[in-house]
């Protein structure tokens, strides 16, 4: 599987450390707020449990699907959104916990939703931000890094679901992908 890895941008370690920091900012930030940590699916789970072992404050967790990439390596059009059965963002403060934001398209469209279902807030933190191919107006409040126009896998991110369980973020060859 590594073989297919052209380049490791972030190592394990580095991911740690960051995911860290993130953490000691949400606490500070969300201090005496009640927090609600709504992770993305599939690719941002692994992000979201080790940001919410480093957040210091009680918080409840719930998930969502939302995609627009099917199989291939750039967003497909229409955002699809599941928001697990019976959860309500109605008077929550609502931190999206995302991997990557690419386009923009998809965490704008979660956002949305959750603010016509009534959330108080919401904010968004990503693991990476790909500023280049940004088509929605939409930014992420807390930013693990900030990458080039490159395709990534690795730390929950893949390409036709393989590759998340990477513990480093990395280039995938585009042998892989343009065959």
């Amino acid at each position: 599987m590594n073989e297919a890895i052209e380049r490791v941008l972030f190592t394990e370690e580095q991911i740690k450390a960051r995911v860290k920091e993130l953490g000691e900012v949400i606490t500070r930030e969300y201090e005496g707020m009640p927090l609600t940590v709504l992770g993305v699916l599939r690719g941002g789970a692994i992000f979201c449990a080790d940001l919410i072992r480093e957040i210091k404050l009680p918080l409840t967790l719930s998930f969502i699907e939302a995609s627009s990439y099917k199989d291939s390596t750039t967003p497909q059009g229409e955002v699809k959104i599941s928001i697990s059965r019976g959860f309500s963002a109605k008077g929550r403060h609502i931190l999206i916990a995302e991997d990557i934001i690419d386009t923009g398209h998809t965490l704008k469209a979660v956002k949305e939703r959750l603010l016509a279902d009534g959330a108080l807030s919401v904010k968004t933190c990503c693991i990476l931000n790909k500023p280049s191919r940004r088509q929605a107006e939409i930014d992420a409040d807390y930013v693990g890094f900030d990458i080039p126009d490159e395709f990534v896998v690795g730390y929950g991110l893949d390409y036709a679901n393989m590759y998340r369980n990477l513990p480093y973020i990395g280039m995938l060859s585009r042998s892989v992908y343009e065959k």
